[in-house]
This record gives C-alpha cells, structure tokens and sequence, in this order.
C-alpha cells in the first residue's frame, strides 16, 4: 500500500507580517502584478479556473494578493476599460457612504428614517414607521413585507409585517431608500458624495444609476478590486485613511443582529454558525461560504457580480459578468469558484520528500469546518503552523 500526500501549498496563507500591501496609483493604468509561479500555481489550474468563468458567462475576473494582480482576465468581448454593473454587490457602496455621512455629522445610524424621508414614506401607520432606522436599513430588519414588493419604493409598497428588529428579510426597497437618505442628510447627490468621500480618493470610476425602483451601481473590474482592496486595508489607502470611523467599519463587517450571524451592514459574512439567505426564512447552519477561510467577507450581487475579501490572506478577488444561475445572490457559485481557487497550488510531493524539508512547528490540524481534527485519510485537512503558514493537504491512500 503506497502512501501520498498531495500538499497544496496555500501561498495564499502567507505571513502578513512581512507582506507590504500595494496601492496602485490613482489616475493610472499601471498596477504591480505578481507571476502565479511564485506563489506555486500551476497554470493548467488557472486554465481549468478561466474555462470554468468563461461557461458560466463571466466578463471580467482578478485576483489580487498583496495589492498586486496575480490574475486578471477578461472574457466575450469585455475589458479593463469596460463598465459593468454590481447589481447588489453595490450594496456595500451604500454602506460605506453612510458610514462616512455619520462620521462628517450628517447622520446617525439610530436616526429614525423619517427624520430624512418625512412622515408617510411607508404604508404604515406614523408610530410603527417612526420605530423604523438607517440602522434596520442597514441590517435588512425595518419589518416591512418583502412579500408585498421587493423593490417597489413608493409609500403603497411599503406595508408593516413586524415591529424593526425582530425579523430578518433581505428585501431591496428599504435598502434603495438609503439613497434619498444620504442625500437630504448631506446634501448631495449620491455620485457627487461619493466621489468626493469614496471614488477620486482611491483612484476609482463609476456612478450609481437607476433601474427602475432599484439604485445600481456600475463600473470598471478594476475598480471594483481598488474597492475591494480598501475594505482589505480597514478604509486605508496608501497611507490615507478614508474612513476613520473604526467602530462603524467594524460593525459594517461584523454581525449586525442574531436573526442572520452571516450579515452585517449590507455584507455577507463568512465563518459563522448559521445563516439566512434571499427570499427564505429557514436558518441555515453553518458557513454561506464552507470552503472559504473563515475571515472572509463578501460583496455578492445578482448574476454572479462578487466582490471576496480576505484579511487572513491578504487577498482580493473579484468577479464580473451575466448570470451562472437565477439566485439573487451568487451563494453556490460563490462556492464554486472557490473550489477552483482552492485547486491552484500545484505541490505534489511524497510523504518523504516533503517531511524531509520542512522545519516548521505544526500547531493544528482542522477539518473544512474549523474543527480541530487528526491526521485523517482521503479528506482534506488545514496544517496550521508557527510560522502563520497554512496547508491543505490530502492523504490519499492506495
């Protein structure tokens, strides 16, 4: 019986400390990139990873670590010149653009709506509506019936179904009217404030624009990643901090509420012990994301629009294109790109050859799930060791 260890060595899990994050410069085309061989991917996997998007109509594709771009592909006709929309990956816009009205003054997130839209914005009656804030905007708990309309606005759309709070509902509409909310608290149109508070700081291009009731933000792939690539670097840019507000960014991407741990101001969260999804009130247990690192955090908008950030790993991927399936949010096909990502390290070495070599402390063996394990056969098993390095190794038996 012959033993074998297929290791894959997650360059992606490298060691933060000695790893200086790069900022492409504003007001450029230029952007460091870093070749996959040094981080020991094999291109045949990145080649099986681009005809994987490319079935499942993608436009654009990149993959940043450390700030630079390891991968970067386009796809039937797009470019890095071209605009695309977010759908509800730009959801996180929004929410980064509350958080900098509330840290100007403009704002407090347990302000009451109404103290913005005016008395009447829903169907409801004056004191139920008046219990409704940005903060239940933010945490999709304001009550209103999803069931009604999900992205109608007017005030005939919007009916009472619970007190804030006590239900979780993914629904648009209440999320659309944080618009009107930014806007009469500011002052300004919604594209003016963001590029002056979010867009020309970091080099980025784009606008929100409407479709019908719903408020879609569009731009370029690369813009798309400098957001990504902000959020990975707590509202930092080169040394800029473009966000202060670290309690607000803090809870932007933590739990916001127990009826949906996976959620926070308008992010998806990975790591967590159950989760709810669009258009369902079941609680699911376990991660949205099981075969992502538990630190990762999640822009994810109709047909496949994905903004996966990993502070563990420093690393930034983000995904343009039509629709792999007909979910609102791309959950499955979140997942699946993943077991592609996972797949890149192309390490394959004897159980002889490679104990020979290595002179790290192994600390902890866990399963996918986070649980501590043994050295168990033919499933894959995360190596942590003393030096933050992190493999995911197979025993295959033969």
């Amino acid at each position: 019986m012959n033993k074998v260890i297929i290791v894959f060595c997650f360059c992606l899990f490298s060691k933060l400390s000695i790893s200086q994050t790069y900022f492409p410069p504003n007001n450029s085309t230029l952007w460091d990139t870093i070749s996959h061989v040094n981080l020991n991917w094999c291109q045949n996997k990145i080649d099986s990873l681009y005809s994987f998007l490319d079935t499942n109509n993608t436009k654009s594709f990149i993959l940043l670590k450390n700030g630079k771009i390891v991968l970067e592909k386009y796809f039937n006709g797009h470019s890095d010149t071209s605009n695309w929309y977010w759908a509800s990956a730009g959801k996180t816009i929004t929410s980064f653009l509350v958080g900098m009205a509330q840290e100007e003054g403009y704002l407090e997130v347990t302000d009451t709506t109404s103290d913005y839209l005016g008395d009447g914005w829903t169907n409801c009656n004056l004191i139920q509506e008046e219990k409704i804030t940005i903060w239940n905007q933010l945490t999709m708990t304001t009550g209103l019936d999803d069931n009604v309309s999900f992205d109608c606005t007017n005030d005939t759309c919007l009916e009472y179904l619970s007190d804030p709070g006590i239900r979780w509902a993914y629904h648009n509409a209440p999320y659309t009217l944080l618009r009107p909310v930014i806007e009469n608290a500011t002052g300004q149109g919604i594209n003016l404030y963001a590029y002056q508070k979010l867009l020309n700081p970091i080099g980025m291009n784009g606008a929100f624009l409407y479709s019908g009731y719903n408020n879609i933000f569009n731009s370029t792939a690369r813009s798309m990643a400098r957001f990504g690539l902000l959020i990975l670097n707590n509202g930092k840019w080169d040394g800029n901090q473009i966000m202060s507000d670290a309690n607000y960014f803090n809870q932007m991407l933590n739990t916001s509420q127990m009826l949906n741990e996976s959620y926070g101001y308008l992010w998806w969260l990975n790591g967590k012990s159950s989760s709810m999804l669009p258009g369902s009130q079941f609680v699911f247990n376990g991660d949205i994301t099981p075969n992502a690192p538990d630190d990762l955090v999640s822009a994810l908008g109709k047909n496949g629009q994905i903004i996966n950030v990993v502070p563990s790993e420093n690393l930034v991927w983000i995904r343009m294109g039509e629709a792999p399936d007909s979910s609102l949010v791309p959950h499955n096909f979140n997942i699946a790109i993943w077991n592609y990502i996972n797949d890149l390290p192309c390490s394959t070495l004897s159980i002889d050859d490679y104990t020979g070599k290595d002179t790290r402390k192994l600390i902890e063996i866990v399963d996918v799930l986070g649980r501590k394990s043994g050295k168990l056969k033919n499933q894959p098993l995360f190596y942590i060791y003393d030096d933050g390095t992190v493999e995911k190794r197979i025993v295959v038996i033969q």
